[in-house]
């Protein structure tokens, strides 16, 4: 079928969003924005480049959309599928039967080969029990049940019963569901459909809940990983009827069943320290590039400051992991990362938030050897130019050091205590008679000197000698004491040291 300019038009404007989105993405272009802006993108794609690949995917996109028929879907089957084991079904009315599962009318619908579900670090896939097959509504509904059945072989069953336990009711060698969008090009992620609930020999099994989130406005999200449906199964040769019911909103789903063996993140760490350790040399080779000097550039680097605290937990680092595609040097805890990945699967650089899949994952040998060659008080490295290294200090503890060094101690002097008559000091050493000022401060406010400026020397002389008569003594006692001001001390009095 030649497929000219316009048809290739009309396809794209009969395009719902997520089609316009795998489009975009495919062809490297943004797939952000309204329905609007992803049609006008898309239209102008078609315009600039017009390539066969760009053909194929509004082809492979228009097709899934518009099946011309069943003939069409038929062929899309794999060779050497069973039939058995596409038996993916929806149940508007039930069907004449006593039991509920077999109320469910199973139809050999056609297993979405051209899926692809991700590989997970945590899971290594052993066998296929059922291929990708597409989740498929029979009416209006929004609440549908899909029923797919499987056996497993005696060995199966055998390697699943004698597996070993990695806690109690978790066994290594497991049976998972995993569901995921009906999308060819790529590989897909696992992602639920709307009011999921898993239905195993009649038995309903555990879904991953939702995780609670603490910021305000921001609804909780859930964690889409493989289902373990190994508790509810019968291993042996009979048949296992699993029953999903989803919400059709709109949107393709895709179920698959697999035997796999679990990992723990002990056992992915020391997968990454086994086969995944940068050379010293290589990180230093690394530094040196970052801190080559560039003749174009105005701006001059000679160091690049790395922490030795892990991001993550905010304690020093025990065995420092990068991303090789992160362009920063600074590293995390292998340990902690992958412990965190195994709870909650989100696997992006916890420096960067960058993508940081498992197979990226490296140790640093130069960090590793700062690490074991600095005390545990240095909590910051400079890198050189050269690709070495020096210890950074805190520079609020070498302030606080070089203030408590350089900080005199200079005597406390409190002029502002009375004595016992009431009166300051500086009030009392005017009426002790036949001593100097500086004598009689002596046992005064810390040794001060107090000066009356008002007083001549000859007035000074005259004070100093008897004492004066007896009749101004008892005139002096006989007179009101004299008004004190708002303070303490006579203003005519200063104080010097």
């Amino acid at each position: 079928m030649q497929i000219t300019g316009k048809i290739i038009y009309n396809m794209v404007k009969s395009f719902r969003v997520s089609d316009l989105q795998t489009l975009l993405a495919s062809m490297g272009r943004s797939k952000s924005g309204l329905k609007q802006d992803l049609v006008g993108r898309a239209l102008r794609l078609v315009q600039t480049e017009y390539s066969p690949e760009l053909l194929k995917n509004v082809r492979q996109l228009y097709e899934s959309r518009f099946p011309k028929a069943s003939g069409w879907l038929a062929a899309r089957r794999p060779e050497g599928v069973p039939v058995a084991y596409s038996s993916l079904s929806s149940s508007p009315t039930g069907t004449q039967g006593a039991d509920y599962l077999s109320s469910i009318p199973k139809l050999s619908s056609t297993p979405a080969a051209e899926v692809k579900l991700v590989s997970l670090p945590f899971y290594q896939t052993l066998e296929t029990l059922l291929p990708p097959t597409e989740l498929i509504a029979q009416n209006s509904e929004k609440l549908q049940d899909s029923q797919c059945v499987f056996e497993l072989t005696q060995s199966q069953a055998d390697q699943v019963r004698n597996s070993t336990e990695l806690r109690p009711g978790m066994k290594a060698i497991q049976v998972v569901l995993r569901i995921c969008y009906t999308d060819s090009i790529g590989v897909q992620e696992d992602q639920y459909p709307p009011n999921i609930a898993v239905k195993v020999n009649q038995s309903y099994c555990h879904v991953p809940g939702y995780y609670p989130s603490n910021k305000p406005g921001v609804e909780p999200r859930r964690p889409c990983r493989p289902v373990n449906i190994t508790p509810w199964l019968h291993l042996s040769t009979a048949t296992n009827r699993v029953t999903v019911t989803w919400g059709n909103f709109g949107k393709r789903y895709s179920v698959a069943v697999y035997l796999v063996r679990v990992f723990t993140s002990a056992e992915l760490f020391s997968q990454l320290k086994h086969c995944s350790v940068e050379s010293a040399e290589r990180c230093r080779e690394r530094i040196q590039d970052k801190l080559r000097f560039d003749p174009e550039s105005e701006i001059a680097t000679t160091g690049l400051r790395v922490s030795l605290i892990c991001p993550l937990v905010k304690m020093r680092i025990g065995v420092p992991c990068r991303v090789l595609t992160c362009a920063h040097l600074q590293c995390f805890d292998a340990i902690f990362f992958l412990q965190m990945n195994e709870k909650k699967p989100t696997w992006t650089c916890p420096v960067c938030d960058k993508q940081a899949p498992f197979e990226l994952l490296t140790i640093d040998g130069l960090a590793s050897e700062i690490l074991k060659e600095t005390h545990e008080d240095i909590e910051e490295i400079e890198y050189l130019t050269d690709g070495s290294w020096r210890p950074i200090r805190d520079e609020k503890e070498r302030d606080r050091e070089r203030e408590r060094s350089n900080t005199p101690d200079y005597p406390v002097v409190d002029i502002c205590v009375p004595e016992v008559n009431g009166h300051s000091p500086a009030h009392s050493s005017t009426s002790q008679t036949g001593k100097s000022g500086a004598g009689s401060t002596a046992g005064g406010a810390g040794g001060g000197v107090v000066v009356d400026l008002t007083l001549d020397s000859e007035e000074e002389e005259e004070g100093g000698g008897a004492g004066g008569d007896s009749d101004d003594t008892e005139d002096s006692q006989d007179s009101p004491a004299p008004k004190r001001g708002r303070y303490d001390y006579d203003k005519d009095l200063v104080t010097a040291y």
